[in-house]
């Protein structure tokens, strides 16, 4: 399949089921640092699960509405990028990402995601991009913000969270502002 490099010593690639067992190491180094801000869902804790979680991305492939993709640092999974929603027809997707701390502070996930909207966007006509994320997690607002999104509003008290409900800042990026 294909390979993007992010840097010298960083690559994207297809993040496929296959990869079960790899995403799985890759979780069980992440999951603390993950868990505050990810769908529980996606943070599987068996080797079941983590086959489950890259094949829904899969399906969501197949059926054009959705992707996955990991990023590789020195060959090992660090973390990666996804296309949480993607509706062609209406124009509109959610991108998102993930990153355990060996990863950070190289800019990779900004690289990743810029390589997966400049795709939504110029390639398959995506109108909008949204970022949805807890506003109290500041990495990933710098990298809405890096990617020159703006902050659309906050949605009050949205899911339930183990301290309480859980506000959900949206941002997003429209296709005239990407290719300014």
């Amino acid at each position: 399949m294909f390979v993007i490099a992010l840097a010298p010593d960083a690559e994207l690639r297809p993040l496929e089921p296959w990869r079960a067992e790899e995403f799985l190491a890759h979780l069980d180094r992440a999951r603390a640092h993950i868990v505050p801000w990810v769908s529980p869902s996606f943070v599987a804790t068996d080797l079941a699960s983590a086959r489950a979680v890259l094949q829904r991305y899969a399906d969501l492939w197949a059926r054009d509405a959705g992707g996955i993709w990991g990023i590789w640092l020195d060959g090992t999974l660090v973390g990666g990028v996804m296309l949480v929603a993607f509706d062609a027809v209406r124009g509109v997707c959610e991108a998102g990402c993930w990153l355990e701390p060996a990863g950070e502070g190289r800019g990779l996930v900004t690289a990743a995601v810029r390589r997966i909207l400049d795709w939504a966007i110029r390639e398959r006509g995506i109108h909008r991009v949204e970022w949805r994320t807890n506003p109290a997690n500041a990495r990933s607002i710098a990298v809405a913000r890096r990617l020159g999104m703006r902050h659309d509003g906050t949605l009050r008290a949205l899911y339930p969270g183990p301290d309480g409900r859980i506000d959900l800042a949206v941002w997003s990026v429209l296709a005239p502002e990407w290719a300014a």
